[in-house]
């Protein structure tokens, strides 16, 4: 798959960017950079695909990712804002052989693990706000802070690693565009009545449905079937959470026409029944 590459700047006085992100809603854009990237969503809702992993996010979904990981982050449907701190660096942005001292070590050892890219969900409040008031410091302060986040984020024990352990990013050359056309489709089609054809959605990559099959199993380490159910099951567990819609109905809404089928993938991703997801999220 090829995301589309993008190469940061940053602002003088300063090795790394760090700014505020807003937007009336955030667009599927899958690409990939060099730097390591260190995302706080602050406003919005949504679903953030990072690698191979689809997952929903809201105000507080706090993100490390490393270099060349594929992501990109899709607005709910009828979000009217989106806003987020973002955070980018490269692993030298203070010289060549800094996080290899030996006081740095276990922020070294973080940036290594982000190469899966992890998810922060219980990150104290404090740290959240440090990241909130990040862009508005001085070149200087700035980047004392950004230390300090970085040495907190390297002493929490519960991050969340977003793609399995055999996951890579693939390389530029093996990359295409194709990918982007059709996860865009896929976005906005998986809630659809009538049910994804897969010759139709080889059609979008100009591929014969068996060569688009292997494709996309090798770009995005799943199967079209595979990866539709997660983008429906995402958009199920979103309306669990925020409507009191029947089982029923949150089954149609998230393009599942069958209530027992929609039941047994739910169980099988989230590993209990939608019922009990929505008591959770009470």
């Amino acid at each position: 798959m090829k995301p589309r590459y993008e190469q940061p700047g940053h602002a003088g006085g300063t090795t790394f960017t760090c700014y505020v992100r807003r937007e009336r809603s955030n667009e599927f854009a899958w690409h990939y950079h060099r730097e390591y990237e260190l995302t706080l969503v602050t406003e919005g809702t949504g679903t953030r695909y990072v690698g191979t992993t689809i997952e929903h996010y809201e105000p507080g979904d706090l993100v490390l990712l490393g270099p060349d990981l594929p992501h990109t982050y899709a607005s709910r449907d009828g979000e009217e804002s989106a806003e987020a701190v973002v955070t980018q660096f490269r692993h030298e942005f203070l010289g060549t052989g800094f996080f290899a001292l030996p006081q740095f070590r276990t922020i070294d050892s973080l940036l290594n693990r982000s190469t899966r890219g992890l998810s922060f969900s219980h990150a104290p409040a404090d740290m959240r706000a440090l990241l909130t008031r990040l862009p508005h410091l001085a070149p200087a302060a700035q980047t004392v802070a950004l230390l300090d986040i970085l040495r907190h984020l390297a002493t929490d024990t519960t991050p969340d690693a977003l793609t399995g352990p055999g996951y890579a990013p693939a390389s530029a050359s093996v990359m295409s565009e194709r990918i982007d056309t059709v996860c865009r489709y896929l976005q906005h089609a998986h809630t659809e009545p009538s049910p994804i054809s897969l010759a139709d959605v080889a059609a979008l990559a100009h591929m014969s449905p068996t060569s688009f099959s292997r494709f996309f199993s090798r770009a995005m380490g799943r199967t079209l079937t595979d990866y539709v159910n997660q983008l429906r099951i995402d958009t199920a567990c979103a309306l669990l959470a925020a409507t009191d819609l029947p089982v029923t109905e949150v089954a149609a809404r998230s393009g599942y026409r069958n209530l027992s089928n929609f039941n047994r993938r739910f169980r099988e991703l989230k590993g209990l029944r939608p019922t009990q997801y929505r008591k959770l999220h009470d």
